[in-house]
């Protein structure tokens, strides 16, 4: 008996809903946020390069990706491809960081999308974006 009263007071809790992407805040400065932008910030300045030339290119999960390595001798493939393991991770460290500081990682899928809606939004004229479906395009 006591199992069962139990159990319903359990399924009588209220379900939290699931944050929203205008509830997040992107702009945190948590010492954990703080540290992955400046990772991330010290790279940029070396993605850019790749990024202009239309090798590297922004994925729709937000990751950054290899778009079109045909173009780079092996040197610049190992280059662009080290650039680029190095950087998913700070960007999936900074969706974490920015999870935990908005309360757990229950704010992971919120703050995920949002910052894929940032990214789109402050990636340059000229560069490549992939669409949900696999498809390149450049940014007007």
């Amino acid at each position: 008996m006591k199992r069962l009263l139990l159990l319903l007071a359990f399924v009588a809790l209220p379900v939290a809903a699931a944050p929203s992407l205008d509830q997040v805040n992107l702009d945190l400065g948590t010492p954990p946020v703080v540290i992955v932008k400046h990772s991330l910030a010290q790279r940029t300045s070396r993605l850019v390069r790749f990024y202009d030339a239309g090798i590297i290119g922004l994925a729709a999960d937000g990751m950054v990706k290899l778009r079109d390595p045909s173009r780079l001798n092996l040197a610049q493939r190992q280059i662009a491809e080290k650039l680029i393991d190095n950087e998913n991770p700070d960007r999936n460290s900074l969706i974490y960081a920015l999870a935990e500081g908005h309360g757990g990682q229950g704010w992971e899928p919120a703050v995920r999308a949002a910052q894929i809606v940032r990214g789109k939004a402050q990636w340059h004229s000229g560069w490549w974006i992939e669409d949900a479906q696999g498809r390149w395009s450049i940014k007007p």
